[in-house]
């Protein structure tokens, strides 16, 4: 455990009302360096093992929500016009060129306590969280949100109004993971800690949280989430959103069905080309 680990947790288990005076300001400082680190990638709410497995790192989760505890709500606003209330500790990120992020102006919002690496693209209007992750390359599109402590991986496109939910608490929780080369469709939800493996395609308008069961038409198999095993779409995957009949019931009676995601191919040399990003476009 890291000297900063463990000023984070025994900060984090000290009551609200004990926070003041000097303590605050030592809390204050050790949540600076917390940050600094978590702006720089440099610790991230959650990371890949060798064996491909994620692992949540709780205490990167404790020291966000610290931040939270600890600031005060200040005045943000620019104008009369365009007013803006926010914590102290989570103003928005201050972005330079020397950072190599594109940010096309229109209305996008990156809050501190993110990291962009460089190369990343970002169209407006969008909105970056606290304890995200977006790695080189990737594109984030326009009307779309990574959710707190989203981890993106590298050269992924985000598509227009695609959501990729953020779970912050409970600290345990593993967030949503996007994995290298992730192609997210316009109107995509991805929630509750799914992870989507790399070089997987999501068509438009699928949606996946831990109670969407996925039917791969390919393999014949079907992907839940069990216990505190997470949703996972297999790598290379091409999801679509489906249907399938409810078979008992009134609502069968009446011909319903309910909204189910299906793998309907790998991804092979066709989908390569359909779903190449042009590097002039970054």
């Amino acid at each position: 455990m890291t000297t900063l680990e463990t000023q984070i947790e025994k900060l984090f288990a000290t009551p609200a009302s004990d926070l003041t005076g000097d303590l605050r300001q030592q809390a204050l400082g050790a949540f600076h360096v917390f940050k600094t680190a978590l702006n720089a990638g440099e610790i991230r709410a959650a990371s890949r093992s060798a064996d491909g497995n994620w692992q949540v790192h709780q205490w990167v989760k404790r020291g966000i929500l610290l931040g939270f505890r600890l600031g005060a709500m200040v005045d943000y606003s620019i104008d009369e016009n365009f007013r803006y209330f926010d914590k102290e500790t989570y103003p928005t990120k201050r972005l330079t060129l020397s950072d190599g992020v594109r940010v096309v102006p229109g209305g996008t919002t990156v809050r501190e306590g993110a990291f962009l690496a460089s190369g990343v693209t970002i169209m407006p209007p969008a909105y970056i969280n606290v304890g995200a992750y977006v790695d080189e390359g990737t594109m984030v599109d326009s009307h779309a949100l990574v959710g707190s402590c989203a981890q993106v991986g590298k050269r992924c496109h985000i598509s227009a109004a695609a959501q990729i939910g953020g779970v912050l608490e409970p600290v345990g929780a593993l967030p949503v993971i996007i994995e290298d080369d992730v192609l997210v469709g316009g109107n995509c939800g991805v929630y509750e800690g799914t992870i989507v493996r790399e070089k997987a395609i999501l068509g438009s308008g699928v949606i996946l949280n831990g109670s969407t069961p996925i039917f791969d038409a390919v393999k014949g198999e079907i992907y839940r989430r069990e216990g505190d095993r997470p949703l996972e779409v297999p790598a290379g995957a091409v999801v679509v959103p489906g249907a399938r009949a409810i078979t008992v019931g009134a609502a069968k009676d009446w011909g319903l069905s309910v909204y189910a995601p299906i793998i309907i191919k790998y991804r092979d040399d066709k989908t390569e080309a359909s779903v190449k990003l042009e590097d002039f476009l970054r």
